[in-house]
């Protein structure tokens, strides 16, 4: 069985496949120890490689990798920045400064349809890239996360205050806030949702009128009911499969 691994700015998104393809297990950890205890807890899972796509530093990532190969006995297979691959060009101006989550994310996605598309990640950061017909990365934006833009207010703000139970559901009642938490929430809620509306807009004048919207990441069900978005939950995973054969 392979175990892959996406090491973002706050969680380990890992699952199990078999050599059928199918998933065997798959979660979310917040450290490596919690990750090894995780997959201790699995019964009839015989993990015999590893391959792993991280944002973090080198150090963290090595340290990580360390661990995983010590406790498991086997190699970790690190995907590394790519001036072309999987059909899709890269294209930065200094390749290797491209976060490997959107760049996988985007590898991924072209393999689904070969065709223009607007890539939307939503976790820590929300990134928004294009790519044409051909495959050429065209760029892209990043701006804060929903989480992000809630830590600032209570951080910057005295008075903004409350505890993570007090979050109401992000898809719920648009209406303005009557009270703080529902202020808060909605407001960032509403900032995310027109960010990226702003850039489903302004996509066919880089693209064209024919191109495909893909949303993934943990806040991708945010923007769920938008229209012609398709979220696909795997679209790292599916990208690491390319980098790391």
């Amino acid at each position: 069985m392979i175990l892959e691994l996406d090491c973002g700015n706050s969680l380990i998104k890992w699952r199990v496949l078999q050599v059928s393809g199918d998933v065997a297990a798959q979660g979310a950890s917040v450290s490596a120890v919690d990750l090894l205890s995780a997959l201790s807890g699995l019964t009839g899972v015989k993990i015999e490689r590893a391959r792993l796509v991280s944002v973090r530093s080198d150090l963290e990532t090595e340290e990580l990798c360390s661990c995983i190969s010590s406790a498991l006995f086997i190699d970790v297979q690190r995907a590394l920045p790519a001036p072309r691959l999987g059909g899709v060009v890269n294209g930065y101006l200094e390749y290797d400064r491209l976060g490997m989550d959107r760049w996988l994310a985007m590898v991924g996605a072209f393999q689904l349809e070969r065709r223009a598309m607007v890539v939307i990640d939503l976790g820590t950061a929300v990134t928004v890239d294009f790519v044409d017909a051909e495959g050429g990365h065209l760029g892209g934006y990043i701006c804060p996360g929903i989480s992000l833009l809630r830590q600032q207010l209570t951080t910057h703000t005295r008075r903004i205050s409350y505890t993570a139970e007090e979050i109401p559901m992000m898809q719920g009642e648009p209406a303005p806030g009557r009270s703080t938490v529902q202020a808060v929430e909605r407001g960032c809620f509403l900032m995310l949702r027109s960010f990226v509306a702003s850039q489903v807009l302004a996509a066919s004048d880089y693209l064209g009128a024919d191109f495909v919207i893909y949303s993934t990441g943990g806040d991708a069900t945010l923007i769920d009911d938008m229209v012609g978005v398709r979220r696909v939950p795997d679209l790292v995973f599916r990208g690491l499969a390319i980098a790391c054969p």
